[in-house]
């Protein structure tokens, strides 16, 4: 991710230094300067992002006898009294895994879940409002994977 955006940062600016086309003028008027410098604020975030997760290498979801621990930059652990249920979803084509935990158990963690859902591995789930989803993509073990963790250790929890 890392790569691949600074890699688009330097190929827009390579674009114009090289006269392939029209540079805008650095100006706020100038509506194709807006949309370059949100674009390049958009991809050096997600270079920035790229860069820091690829130094931690804890993983972000651990299913073990303790409960579910979830990392994310939260790093709360749920014990498994706390969760209601499991269940395997599918958003397009990213399986998730969501999890619906005790009311006051999510309203205590305070999770800081965006409501923007910008790249971040957990999400909340519309119409269900303690509940969270942790989306499969980038972590060391598929969401399937995961349901067979739950499974092994709590199989009533598991929700069809």
């Amino acid at each position: 991710m890392t790569v691949l955006a600074a890699g688009m940062i330097g190929i827009s600016i390579l674009h114009f230094v090289t006269g392939a086309g029209q540079a805008p003028s650095l100006t706020a008027n100038d509506p194709r300067f807006v949309l370059y410098a949100v674009l390049v604020a958009a991809m050096g975030y997600y270079a920035w992002a790229g860069f820091t997760r690829s130094r931690n290498p804890e993983p972000q979801l651990v299913i073990d006898h303790d409960g579910i621990a979830v990392g994310f930059g939260r790093n709360r652990r749920f014990a498994w009294n706390e969760i209601l249920w499991v269940r395997l979803r599918r958003l397009g084509f990213r399986p998730q895994l969501q999890i619906g935990l005790v009311p006051e158990t999510f309203m205590r963690t305070d999770l800081r879940l965006s409501m923007w859902n910008l790249d971040d591995g957990l999400r909340p789930i519309r119409g269900a409002p303690a509940a969270v989803a942790v989306r499969d993509n980038g972590l060391d073990a598929r969401a399937s994977a995961m349901l067979d963790a739950v499974r092994s250790f709590r199989p009533n929890l598991v929700k069809s």
